[in-house]
């Protein structure tokens, strides 16, 4: 990438950013064009290719770009006392809230990441795909879950986590979509799935 890239305009820097994040969010590495990416962002496609060169140039940066803001809003939305799986769930929504405020596709866009088949994007997203699972798995190993009203731990994690995917997906293409919103449900589904887990 063209360092040059941070001397634009916080404003064109975000544009362009945002267009990116959006469109290899609905569509994935293949058949993101960037095409749609430019007409997105109001620039011309040399530009993007000037400050990225290639697709696979622009992928890597938007996602080591996503990574390093998540964990930006992680470091201060979890409290490191904190061993309340649940309470957890809620301060990592609070954190990917903060980022959809300024980049509303960013949390589609590293779901899709974690999907991605495409060996160039793979290699690309890889280091920093690492780091931000080590930072989730220090977060979650201070909890300890147990076998409670017929429901497994490991089924536990992956309903709720399909559950805010889920949520996610189908409130951001909304128009009206908006991340504090979104924060409100998630917050209320979670609250729902501890009284399950807690077979109240």
């Amino acid at each position: 990438m063209n360092e040059k890239f941070f001397d634009l305009k916080k404003e064109k820097q975000d544009r362009m950013i945002n267009a990116a994040l959006k469109i290899f969010a609905e569509n994935g590495f293949r058949r993101a064009s960037t095409d749609e990416m430019v007409k997105e962002a109001g620039i011309s496609k040399g530009l993007l290719f000037h400050y990225f060169v290639s697709k696979t140039g622009l992928y890597g940066f938007v996602y080591d770009y996503s990574v390093k803001y998540i964990m930006m809003e992680l470091s201060s939305a979890v409290d490191a006392a904190e061993t309340d799986y649940f309470a957890l769930c809620t301060q990592i929504e609070k954190a990917r809230t903060a980022a959809m405020k300024n980049f509303p596709y960013m949390q589609m866009f590293l779901q899709q990441a974690e999907r991605e088949s495409e060996p160039e994007a793979v290699e690309a997203a890889r280091r920093s795909a690492e780091t931000l699972l080590a930072a989730y798995d220090e977060i979650f190993a201070r909890v300890e879950l147990k076998h409670r009203a017929g429901i497994s731990p490991e089924r536990l994690v992956k309903v709720v986590e399909y559950t805010l995917r889920g949520l996610l997906t189908e409130m951001i293409r909304e128009p009206s979509f908006r991340p504090d919103t979104y924060y409100k449900e998630a917050v209320r589904y979670l609250k729902e799935l501890q009284i399950l887990y807690a077979g109240e």
